[in-house]
């Protein structure tokens, strides 16, 4: 039977619970072009998944596996080692022994044909609605030319104060927004350096640290999901909520608890307006050298110890405002003097890959915590620069030197 499942006609392996590789077969393995299942072994399925791949299996695959045991036809992207995208259907189960079977179908075929339908379709309702669009500018035309071109002029007076209107409205409420934004920390104890920069007049984003007592410190950052005005009130809302919460000292599981039901309360009416979030929270307390942190379908903050060697705080609970009565409960992690954290956006991520970020922060190293932010932000800058879809969303980092 192994024999069977090794050269089956598709990809089999098997997962922890958290998503890390126990087993592959030989299908799997060449799907992915790499030259042995030592290199997948023991890795973080995250290795084999495009970026928007990564999100879903964090905060929905794997929070819908250990509610209801099993997924089926899930369509995902799966990365080669060369870095081509497959697109494949997923099926799985989770056993007895916490052990996660997953059956891999290659869909390469499936995907050109819907693409092909998509288009088509695409170009027919383009040419329906031109043709009924210029037949209603025909018919309007005709009935009274003189009375559309006045028409048009009021119009565009009015558009024009109303552009004008609404832009300072913006900019006003940028303001407000930044203002609410929580100054750098930098004593003997701890550094804590920001960046926030939207893709629109108003952002998704929201981050806040804050002192506590003499050496405990809470830092946070959420993402609501879209952009602009709509997100931008999600996340105002959310932050008076979580300043109050966090600068009382309450602990992280009930500071994110309340975000949580927060937001099923603040939607519960209304699934139109519906948003989620995803969010990172860590508590730090410089005494005891520990960190305390729930990471809520947020992309992992990148941990590195002093002497260079990385970890990631990969997500414990999938976001806030998807699924009402989760356990949140707090994972610890010990740090000795000279440890560093980046907690980022996905808008972030996807501007320079995580392996970059994990090579800025490295080679970065032996350089002040202000030097690493500025290669950093450069670097982004740099991108957003080159091509427009990098600032086509929020970005926001974080950096912690302890």
């Amino acid at each position: 039977m192994e024999n069977l499942i090794e050269n089956a006609p598709c990809g089999f392996m098997t997962l922890t619970k958290d998503g890390r590789i126990l087993t592959i077969n030989n299908k799997l393995v060449k799907l992915l072009e790499y030259p042995s299942s030592e290199l997948l072994i023991g890795k973080h399925f995250n290795v084999a998944l495009s970026n928007s791949a990564r999100i879903f299996i964090q905060f929905y695959f794997l929070p819908l596996i250990i509610a209801k045991h099993y997924v089926e036809e899930m369509y995902l992207s799966l990365t080669t080692a060369n870095g081509e995208e497959i697109p494949i259907l997923l099926n799985a189960s989770l056993q007895k022994n916490n052990e996660i079977i997953c059956v891999i179908v290659p869909m390469l075929n499936r995907s050109a044909l819907e693409d092909e339908l998509i288009n088509a379709r695409k170009m027919a309702e383009n040419a329906y609605h031109e043709k009924e669009k210029v037949l209603l500018e025909l018919e309007v035309a005709l009935r009274s030319l003189n009375k559309k071109q006045q028409e048009l002029m009021e119009t565009n007076q009015l558009n024009a104060k109303f552009k004008l209107d609404t832009e300072r409205e913006l900019q006003l409420a940028k303001k407000i927004q930044q203002t609410a934004l929580t100054k750098d920390i930098i004593n003997d104890n701890i550094q804590i350096l920001s960046y926030y920069h939207a893709s629109k007049s108003l952002s998704g984003d929201i981050y806040g640290f804050y002192q506590i007592t003499p050496h405990k410190y809470g830092v946070i950052l959420l993402d609501v999901m879209g952009h602009g005005i709509s997100s931008a009130l999600v996340t105002m809302s959310l932050q008076s909520l979580f300043q109050k919460l966090i600068s009382q000292g309450v602990a992280p599981e009930i500071v994110v608890r309340e975000l949580d039901q927060y937001l099923h309360e603040l939607f519960q009416n209304n699934q139109d307006a519906w948003h989620y979030c995803t969010a990172i929270y860590l508590n730090i307390d410089t005494s005891t050298q520990t960190i305390e942190y729930i990471n809520a379908g947020h992309p992992p903050a990148i941990f590195q110890e002093e002497n260079g060697t990385q970890h990631e705080l990969f997500a414990t609970n999938p976001p806030l405002g998807t699924f009402e009565n989760i356990s949140f409960k707090p994972k610890k992690v010990n740090y000795t003097p000279g440890a560093r954290i980046l907690l980022y956006t996905d808008g972030v991520s996807e501007a320079l890959m995580l392996n970059t970020l994990n090579h800025l922060l490295y080679d970065s190293l032996r350089t002040s915590l202000t030097e690493t932010k500025d290669i950093i932000q450069k670097t982004l800058e740099n991108m957003g620069s080159k091509s427009e879809k990098y600032n086509s969303d929020d970005q926001c980092f974080i950096l912690i030197e302890l």
